[in-house]
């Protein structure tokens, strides 16, 4: 055997035996590791697909309650959303509660409506754009429902000028008003809305139109 072939032969089993070791040392350790990530991403891909389950679920259920509202069977709609409200998965329940307000508005319900809207703005769970949307559902019922305190009690602080719902809120304000005779307190607004350049076109066609009818009836 040459010199070359020898050492490379005692090199050879010099790298087992620090191989060996090293696997004595840490492969019950790679090993272990190795099998929570397998076990971690089975749980993960199991999980997925349990959550795409339910959420897929809730959306048909959804989408069934309002074909049956679109048909105009509005009872069995109600019954579908009250029932997805209690089994429903992600963000369902709280579509669901807010369409069912909707449908018991649409029914003449106007009472029932508004005490849900009203019911979805009360709570504290939810996100803030949401409830203050709910307030404002709440809101326009009243315009032609309730008087200019309930509209003001519920929309009034969404008047201000960095609120994104301002124009909504003040247009109903301002009909609420209109319609108790507060006609000073209803051009301001109206002007408000008009005056906007961040209105949408036809808040401040509708607003400007208001204006110049009150304007116009020597109201103001």
């Amino acid at each position: 055997m040459s010199d070359d072939s020898f050492i490379r032969e005692v090199n050879d089993e010099i790298r087992r035996e620090q191989a060996q070791a090293l696997w004595d040392r840490f492969g019950p350790a790679i090993l272990g590791l190795a099998i929570l990530v397998v076990l971690g991403t089975a749980a993960f891909v199991g999980y997925r697909y349990w959550d795409e389950s339910r959420a897929n679920r809730s959306g048909d259920a959804f989408s069934q309650a309002l074909k049956l509202a679109n048909d105009g069977k509005s009872d069995d709609a109600l019954t579908a959303l009250q029932q997805l409200e209690k089994d429903g998965y992600g963000a369902y329940p709280l579509l669901a509660r807010m369409r069912a307000a909707t449908i018991k508005a649409d029914k003449g319900d106007f009472a029932a409506a508004v005490a849900d809207f009203d019911g979805v703005a009360a709570d504290t769970a939810i996100p803030q754009g949401i409830r203050n949307m709910a307030r404002l559902r709440a809101a326009l019922l009243l315009v032609d429902h309730g008087s200019f305190a309930d509209v003001s009690s519920r929309v009034e602080a969404l008047t201000a000028d960095n609120n994104t719902l301002r124009h909504t809120a003040r247009e109903a304000l301002g009909l609420a008003a209109w319609k108790e005779g507060k006609t000073q307190d209803a051009l301001k607004l109206f002007d408000q809305i008009a005056a906007d350049d961040g209105a949408p076109r036809n808040a401040r066609q509708r607003a400007t139109l208001m204006s110049e009818l009150i304007r116009g009836s020597g109201a103001s």
